[in-house]
Protein backbone atom coordinates (compact mmCIF):
# COMPACT_ATOMS: atom_id res chain seq x y z
CA UNK A 1 0.00 0.00 0.00
CA UNK A 2 0.91 3.41 -0.63
CA UNK A 3 1.32 6.53 1.38
CA UNK A 4 -1.30 7.94 -0.83
CA UNK A 5 -3.66 4.90 -0.63
CA UNK A 6 -3.18 5.16 3.13
CA UNK A 7 -4.44 9.01 3.30
CA UNK A 8 -7.53 8.04 1.02
CA UNK A 9 -8.40 5.01 3.08
CA UNK A 10 -7.90 6.08 6.39
CA UNK A 11 -7.25 10.35 6.70
CA UNK A 12 -4.41 12.14 6.81
CA UNK A 13 -4.16 12.42 10.89
CA UNK A 14 -4.17 8.30 10.92
CA UNK A 15 -1.81 8.10 8.07
CA UNK A 16 1.07 10.23 9.68
CA UNK A 17 0.76 8.66 13.02
CA UNK A 18 0.90 5.12 11.36
CA UNK A 19 4.08 6.77 9.73
CA UNK A 20 5.76 8.04 12.58
CA UNK A 21 5.32 5.14 14.32
CA UNK A 22 7.05 2.82 12.07
CA UNK A 23 9.65 5.51 11.56
CA UNK A 24 10.51 5.85 15.05
CA UNK A 25 10.21 2.35 16.09
CA UNK A 26 13.81 1.77 16.34
CA UNK A 27 14.96 4.69 17.97
CA UNK A 28 11.74 4.17 20.75
CA UNK A 29 13.53 0.48 21.25
CA UNK A 30 17.01 2.07 21.66
CA UNK A 31 15.31 4.53 24.44
CA UNK A 32 13.79 1.91 25.93
CA UNK A 33 17.15 -0.68 26.29
CA UNK A 34 19.09 3.06 27.87
CA UNK A 35 16.63 3.39 30.52
CA UNK A 36 16.31 0.21 31.74
CA UNK A 37 20.20 0.00 31.50
CA UNK A 38 20.14 3.15 33.68
CA UNK A 39 17.90 1.80 36.15
CA UNK A 40 20.12 -0.97 36.48
CA UNK A 41 23.26 0.95 37.05
CA UNK A 42 20.94 3.59 39.94
CA UNK A 43 19.81 0.11 41.54
CA UNK A 44 23.14 -1.40 41.72
CA UNK A 45 24.78 2.76 43.03
CA UNK A 46 22.46 2.58 45.66
CA UNK A 47 22.60 -0.92 46.82
CA UNK A 48 26.61 -0.21 46.65
CA UNK A 49 26.20 2.61 49.02
CA UNK A 50 23.73 1.11 51.31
Amino acid sequence: MTFVEIVANVGFPIAVTIYLLTRFEGEIEKLEKAINNLSRKISNNQEDRG
